[in-house]
């Protein structure tokens, strides 16, 4: 019996990788594949893969019906404000965790890492109550200003931060440097590839955000692009191809962002330590 060749064996790992990579991109192709169709080959059987007469008309259709440039702007605008509050929100308490010493510090941050496993629908209405108490019901910043913090940040941050050697921390302070010095000459620029891949993290949690923006959001002219894609859906019949095309110009923001920082991303995986 012939015994499978180390060419064969290297083989494998590839073949695995190429598979599943995929069968990820799959979803992306057909909703891209259905945003070109119209509504009857979007429904033919068999499926087709690719649309036969492909036409722009569900792409059209999406701009006719929403006003696309506000709704854009309301999305961005708003995830790029959280994303940066939360990366410098969750580098400064990682920092603070990991590298200062304070009473009861282990503590507060398992406190504060338990509340991840508290879902949004449990704390939903006080926290809408909250907002209608400072009246910042159906404005941007009421629709951003829960998340500026997260615990899960706050927890990759710190680990990053552990991962950064003594001597480095030790060596600043025999030349009189302060936290806040060593935080933004030291510890940031080693951990910046965790910061990016926070980032993306970050910017697909906002960006794709439904359920409080549709609590506390009632204006057309503030919603954001993901919930006014809600709209599209028909009461008694929905028209899929439109609804396909308005989820692929949501999804190009998420794409361009992956790609600018997947370096970074990539980088973060390899050199991240997450030491205890």
């Amino acid at each position: 019996m012939n015994k499978p060749t180390r060419r064969n064996k290297s083989m494998r790992p590839k073949f695995f990788t190429t598979f599943f990579g995929i069968a990820m991109l799959f979803p992306f192709f057909w909703m891209i594949s259905s945003s070109l169709k119209n509504s009857v080959e979007a429904f033919a059987t068999p499926p087709t893969l690719l649309p036969k007469h492909p036409t722009l008309d569900n792409y059209r259709h999406v701009f006719q019906n929403m006003d696309v440039p506000r709704l854009f702007l309301n999305s961005i605008s708003v995830t790029l404000i959280c994303v940066f509050l939360q990366l410098l929100t969750s580098a400064l308490a990682g920092y603070a965790f990991a590298r200062l010493n304070f009473r009861f510090k282990n503590v507060i941050f398992m406190v504060y890492l338990a509340t991840m496993m508290i879902p949004l629908q449990v704390i939903i209405v006080p926290l809408f109550i909250e907002m209608r108490q400072l009246n910042l019901i159906d404005s941007l910043v009421g629709l951003g200003l829960p998340s500026v913090v997260t615990a899960f940040g706050v927890f990759l941050m710190r680990q990053a931060m552990l991962a950064i050697p003594r001597e480095l921390e030790e060596a600043a302070i025999l030349d009189g440097a302060s936290h806040i010095r060593m935080f933004f000459s030291i510890a940031l620029p080693l951990c910046m590839p965790t910061l990016a891949a926070l980032g993306i993290l970050s910017f697909m949690s906002v960006w794709n955000a439904y359920l409080w923006p549709l609590v506390v959001i009632f204006s057309p002219e503030k919603m954001t692009l993901p919930l006014a894609l809600s709209n599209l859906h028909g009461e008694n019949l929905t028209d899929w191809p439109m609804v396909m095309a308005g989820t692929t110009i949501a999804v190009i923001p998420i794409a361009l962002t992956y790609l600018i920082l997947q370096k970074q991303i990539a980088q973060s995986f390899l050199t991240a330590g997450l030491k205890g």
